[in-house]
């Protein structure tokens, strides 16, 4: 039995580099992601979308990132209780937790950080680092859904994309 796989990109294209998660979004469905896998954006994560979490065996969060190092990071979730959410920040880990808790599942969760750069204007583009860091994640998370290897290549933490593949 082959795993179903949520690809989820969230952030918001009308502030430049946030709107890295939906841009790969967009570019894998472009691609074709392939069967068993469902793709899925949001403008931020919602505790409704726990539910969507639930319906999948793996579950990868892609969302920009201001901190990782170029050109992006995986790294391993652990599900998380949280006991306060507002509608603007509802943590990967805790929407997890919510997915584990309510629904019964084992999803296994990932978070894909894009490093982005550009942040504290509005418009629907992206900065030239940025979408050359998302060029490099779409490839990476384009051959990892397609062969399987999602949970095979990540890292529990920091090391550089290229090194995954």
């Amino acid at each position: 039995m082959t795993a179903t796989v949520l690809l989820y990109g969230y952030g918001n294209p009308g502030r430049l580099d946030d709107g890295l998660g939906p841009a790969l979004a967009r570019e894998l469905a472009a691609r074709g992601p392939g069967a068993g896998i469902t793709i899925e954006t949001g403008y931020q994560l919602q505790i409704e979308d726990a539910a969507l979490v639930a319906e999948h065996d793996v579950v990868v969060f892609a969302d920009a990132d201001t901190a990782c190092e170029a050109p992006y990071e995986l790294r391993r979730l652990e599900p998380r209780r949280e006991m306060a959410f507002t509608t603007h920040s509802v943590s990967p880990e805790a929407l997890l937790g919510l997915a584990h808790e309510h629904f019964g599942c084992r999803t296994e969760g990932w978070v894909l950080g894009i490093r982005g750069y550009s942040f504290n204007e509005f418009g629907e583009t992206l900065s030239p680092g940025a979408r050359r860091n998302l060029a490099a994640a779409s490839d990476f998370v384009h051959r990892a859904l397609i062969d399987g290897s999602v949970a095979r290549n990540a890292v529990r933490t920091g090391r550089k994309g290229e090194e995954h593949a």
